[in-house]
């Protein structure tokens, strides 16, 4: 059974604006999974669906085989934390312990339980020590992981994501993306995230959905949604940067690597592999003369 599912799925604004249009998506438990889109995708309409901020004009929206409904919305907001784009929109207490205790005042906990649900989060989110700090004085990283932490506390099933790197420096959102994806790694959390950085998503996705004009257009394993260069380009993205590189050395003749390569790692392999190839070439070349 999947852990998110959409089905059918449409979602038009009281104004008459039709955002979504026959969403399909299935999510799996401990899936890292992007939603790629260029801005006015949907990406943020649809991530509004998944625990009930929105309800589908048409279509159903599933979170462990149940229908998100009224009846269900508590628990669906306990399984699945939403990490909004901007901190700004999600902080709003005078100091970083009262941030954190907010949602776990709301799940009932209190006492001992309390400070230890919160200590973990901080802990992991690498701002111990931060408590008694105003939200407000911290740094644009330092907020995106106080908003983190804020919803991690609450011990969510999936993080659901907008933006995570966006208005970071390279380190800050190097950081970010390091922590996500020990988040996933260790604690098996699922994570969903909307992004239309396409440097960004091979680093953490393992699956990519691809949406332009509120459809998707695009789906599958990370590396063979981008191997679609021509449809990716067609709604206004573009190939990750490393991608792009190998691509224009194989056009203009340089050399063609045995592998496609998104990140700099896997162009490091690739590049290694086509030396030892061209090595063994030549030796073998050199042995029959």
């Amino acid at each position: 059974m999947d852990l998110i599912e959409l089905a059918s799925v449409n979602f038009i604004y009281p104004d008459g604006t039709r955002a979504l249009t026959d969403i399909n998506i299935s999510i799996k438990a401990g899936e890292k999974v992007a939603v790629l889109g260029a801005n006015g995708a949907g990406k943020s309409t649809l991530f509004q669906l998944f625990n009930g901020l929105l309800q589908s004009t048409r279509g159903t929206v599933s979170v462990k085989g149940r229908v998100v409904e009224k009846a269900y919305l508590k628990e669906v907001r306990r399984m699945i934390g939403m990490v909004f784009q901007d901190p700004d929109d999600q902080l709003f207490s005078s100091t970083v312990q009262q941030e954190i205790a907010y949602g776990l005042i709301n799940l009932g906990l209190e006492g001992g339980r309390m400070e230890q649900a919160a200590s973990w989060a901080l802990q992991v989110a690498g701002l111990a020590g931060y408590e008694n700090k105003s939200p407000f004085n911290l740094s644009g990283g330092e907020k995106k992981r106080l908003a983190l932490a804020s919803v991690l506390a609450m011990q969510p099933e999936v993080l659901v994501l907008d933006e995570p790197t966006s208005s970071l420096d390279p380190v800050g959102a190097a950081k970010i993306i390091e922590l996500l994806n020990g988040i996933n790694g260790e604690l098996g959390i699922t994570l969903v995230f909307a992004t239309h950085d396409v440097d960004v998503v091979p680093l953490m996705a393992d699956r990519v959905y691809v949406m332009d004009k509120g459809e998707i257009k695009l789906s599958g394993p990370t590396d063979e949604v981008f191997a679609r260069k021509d449809l990716i380009r067609s709604h206004n993205l573009r190939l990750p940067r490393v991608a792009h590189l190998a691509e224009l050395l194989e056009r203009d003749g340089q050399f063609r690597l045995p592998s496609f390569p998104l990140t700099i790692g896997q162009a490091k392999k690739a590049i290694l592999e086509h030396i030892a190839e061209n090595k063994a070439g030549a030796k073998n070349k050199a042995g029959m003369e």
